[in-house]
């Protein structure tokens, strides 16, 4: 039997988890899409999905790991032999793909750090981030090599998840969370009350917090509320099996996921606050209708807040500089946690020592990462993370959850839950994980797919959609597949 690393403390695991679950998409994409579904009001649909979906889902996952004692390929082993390669499928597309193009954008983060000490993006924000920075080509395929600043960006974040995952658990991914969740939090209190001191942050208040109660009987709202809910929690990734194998025999699972999942969403509200307060005053500033400079995405962190800073009535660098930390730290703390899920799975498998299997997987990520560091870069970040958001991870989380609630039993895994904790699970989880999540994940698997027959994705052609978008689920699972015949170096059953 093979030991296993374990958290040094309670507080340590719950910081780990919080950091995986906080990322971008908390800054950039949860405050767009209050705003583009009413508001307030879309507090009401996300906070149902997140005590009917999210909760459950992350009790399941960590549920699972815990009682398994391994990572994903080796928890899905240990149910069913040959459901390992689900396993494999789904870290390997989070680290051989959403993980590649994560890295590169928390690498330009690092650059616009460094720029933000001279405001060098100047007064066409959205000209220098396309054109001077990206250089970006003018098609997909077109690739045109490399900027050096991205390039030297991109290997400064491998380096760094390198390092936090090569010292273990104890003293990389629970130290390094112990000292970033703190200063992330510390900082978006800092900016969120700047923020609000600015002159027409009202009227981005406002229209954040706004409620619109019609848009609730609008499909799409519930649609997005419940797919924020799912991706922003790092479920179906494989995260939360290989984080739990590492807790203690006596453990408070749903204790601890009601923390988390809550956690996650205050922060996200929290975040939101301060885009929306610096979104209004951009609007009175500039003398725009606010629904001219609210946006999502990337676009948000590299285009319009640089617009903003360079209008700030004071302390323009020390914002910036703060708010692009802000960025990397909540970066960071998702990225380790999905290159641990895989690394987890290659100790599990083949015995390898975490320094050599973290090595080289870094090695591979950070050469495989670079096609999203070329000129066509922002081209394939937006396809593949579509892609592998909109389609692997819902295929990947369904068949999760049969594999886990149906063929090992939800009953199964709710008792050795109440065994381990002295907060008990109630059997309307048992309902939840069996009936009421498949049925959500495959409404949002059908919206996907709707979406897309319905019209090509982004604007992009058809052809250009199947190489890059499908061709890279497909080399996912060929790769898991590979790793599933691979023969194991342990005895799969020695719990």
């Amino acid at each position: 039997m093979l030991e296993r690393d374990q958290w040094k403390s309670r507080v340590g695991f719950l910081l780990a988890v919080i950091g995986s679950a906080i990322g971008l998409g908390n800054i950039w994409r949860f405050p767009y899409l209050a705003y583009r579904n009413g508001g307030g009001a879309f507090l009401i649909p996300y906070i149902i999905a997140l005590f009917s979906v999210g909760i459950p889902l992350m009790i399941m996952e960590q549920g699972i790991g815990h009682a398994l004692r391994g990572s994903a390929p080796l928890a899905f082993a240990r149910i069913r032999r040959r459901w390992e390669l689900l396993g494999w499928w789904i870290v390997t597309f989070v680290t051989f793909g959403i993980l590649l193009y994560y890295t590169v954008v928390l690498g330009w983060c690092a650059n616009y750090l460094a720029y933000s000490f001279t405001l060098k993006w100047g007064a066409n924000t959205q000209n220098f981030f396309e054109h001077t920075f990206l250089g970006l080509s003018k098609g997909p395929f077109y690739i045109e090599g490399f900027h050096l600043v991205v390039l030297v960006g991109v290997a400064a974040i491998w380096f760094i998840n390198w390092f936090i995952i090569y010292r273990g658990i104890s003293k990389g991914i629970e130290l390094a969370n112990k000292v970033m969740m703190p200063l992330l939090f510390l900082i978006t209190v800092a900016l969120a009350a700047w923020s609000a001191s600015l002159p027409g942050a009202m009227v981005g208040i406002r229209a954040y917090f706004h409620p619109n109660f019609e848009v609730l009987k609008t499909p799409s709202v519930w649609i997005d509320a419940f797919g924020q809910v799912f991706f922003t929690l790092s479920l179906g990734m494989g995260i939360m099996i290989a984080y739990a194998s590492y807790l203690p025999a006596r453990t408070e699972i749903k204790r601890n996921s009601l923390i988390i999942c809550l956690a996650n969403c205050a922060f996200g509200i929290l975040a939101g606050f301060g885009v929306f307060a610096t979104l209004g005053f951009m609007s009175v500033k500039a003398g725009l209708p606010f629904d001219k400079v609210a946006s999502g995405g990337p676009g948000l962190a590299f285009v319009t807040y640089p617009q903003i800073i360079n209008q700030l009535p004071f302390g323009r660098t020390a914002f910036a500089v703060l708010f692009f930390m802000s960025l990397i730290f909540a970066g960071i703390t998702s990225s380790i946690s999905i290159l641990e899920a895989f690394i987890s799975g290659l100790i599990d498998k083949f015995g390898s020592s975490r320094k050599k299997a973290t090595t080289v997987t870094c090695v591979i990520g950070f050469a495989l990462s670079l096609i999203f560091a070329t000129h066509a870069g922002l081209y394939w970040v937006d396809i593949v993370d579509h892609f592998l958001n909109r389609y692997a991870l819902l295929v990947g989380g369904l068949l999760e959850t049969v594999l886990i609630a149906w063929i090992y039993r939800s009953s199964r895994l709710r008792g050795h839950i109440n065994a381990v904790g002295d907060h008990k699970l109630g059997i309307w989880w048992q309902y939840l994980v069996i009936i009421w999540v498949p049925l959500v994940l495959i409404s949002l698997l059908t919206a996907s797919i709707y979406g897309s027959v319905r019209s090509p994705f982004g604007g992009y052609e058809w052809n250009v959609l199947a190489y890059i978008g499908f061709g890279w689920i497909l080399a996912t699972l060929i790769i898991a597949y590979v790793f599933t015949r691979l023969n194991w170096k342990r005895v799969v059953d020695d719990k």
